[in-house]
């Protein structure tokens, strides 16, 4: 399916502006609601009036026609709209956009093969690279069992929105898919040395899910920008059941744009059991130890090893005993 869908660049500032104060509520900073507020969240008058800035600048702000705020205005907007750290970046780049030329991320699929052998070497571990279109471009094989099964398990982006069985697969599927929204904006915003989303990847991506979910056309409107850090998390897996897993992301500095993933149940937990579990279901079948055994019976082991009755031979002295093949 091709979107041609595009992505809004004009006034990125404004519009988040507006956004990020929609979303406030007068009575949690100390205002009057008012019984005839008719605007949804704060006044620009009241924003204007907790940064110290003009109402006329701030409007001139929000509309586009200032569009380069110092960086003490912009660190007074950010406390007067409580952005977050993630949020308080991405403003002060939408106000001062790097003349820098821009690094692309690396291109899809390329992983470093370094990486992988170390991914490979956690059995016990789910790990997955992220792209900046949070595609999974890697997993170890427990990171692909955890997602496996799935309509969109390559995607997580795909898979909160999409997928048939996302409300089941997340317990509490309408934190995730904030925090996906919010994760999603973070990583195209660190993978570019300015804030143009001009990505095809990304224009696909916005443009499908705004096509097919209103969820998520209302979330990336709200302008949320909050890195994939760290978080608990609760997957809900057809083969094992319930999990609570704690993941931390990692900057994969060798590939700009992507990220490592690693995820990890508590010491001793129900969850590290059914991760135990998921690991065992999930793994690539071995040879049976009784093939094994036929096999050294076939090549000849001597005379001794066509006895069929073990008290026929006399009992070994463990101390003499040097056949490689006892256990």
């Amino acid at each position: 399916m091709e979107i041609h869908t595009e992505i809004d660049t004009e006034n990125l500032l404004g519009r988040f502006l507006r956004a990020r104060r929609e979303l406030l509520r007068p009575e949690d900073l100390g205002l009057p609601a008012g019984a005839r507020r008719r605007v949804v969240g704060l006044r620009r008058e009241e924003v204007a009036r907790l940064a110290g800035v003009s109402t006329d600048y701030y409007v001139r702000l929000e509309q586009g026609r200032e569009c380069h705020p110092s960086t003490q205005v912009v660190d007074a907007l950010a406390r007067a709209l409580e952005l977050e750290d993630d949020a308080t970046a991405h403003l002060h780049r939408l106000a001062r956009p790097s003349a820098v030329r821009r690094r692309r991320p690396a291109r899809r699929g390329q992983v470093s093969p370094h990486l992988l052998r170390m991914m490979a070497a956690w059995p016990h571990t789910p790990a997955v690279v992220l792209d900046h279109c949070l595609t999974v471009l890697a997993a170890n094989p427990l990171g692909e069992a955890l997602f496996d099964g799935h309509t969109y398990s390559g995607d997580l982006v795909r898979l909160v929105f999409l997928d048939p069985d996302a409300r089941d697969f997340y317990p509490d599927w309408e934190r995730v898919a904030v925090n996906t929204v919010a994760g999603l904006r973070a990583a195209v915003d660190t993978a570019y040395d300015d804030t143009a989303y001009d990505d095809p990847r990304l224009i696909e991506v916005v443009g499908e899910l705004s096509l097919r979910n209103e969820t998520f056309r209302r979330l990336w409107a709200r302008h949320d920008i909050r890195r994939k850090t760290h978080e608990t998390k609760r997957f809900h897996h057809p083969l094992v059941g319930e999990l609570t897993l704690h993941y931390e992301s990692l900057t994969v500095n060798s590939a700009h744009g992507q990220q490592l993933v690693v995820y990890q149940a508590a010491p001793a937990s129900r969850s590290e059991e059914a991760l135990s579990l998921l690991g065992s279901l999930t793994a690539a079948p071995h040879a049976p130890a009784e093939a094994d055994a036929d096999a050294d019976t076939d090549a000849g082991a001597g005379p001794a090893a066509e006895s069929a009755d073990p008290a026929a031979d006399p009992a070994p002295d463990p101390a003499a005993d040097t056949d490689p093949r006892r256990p």
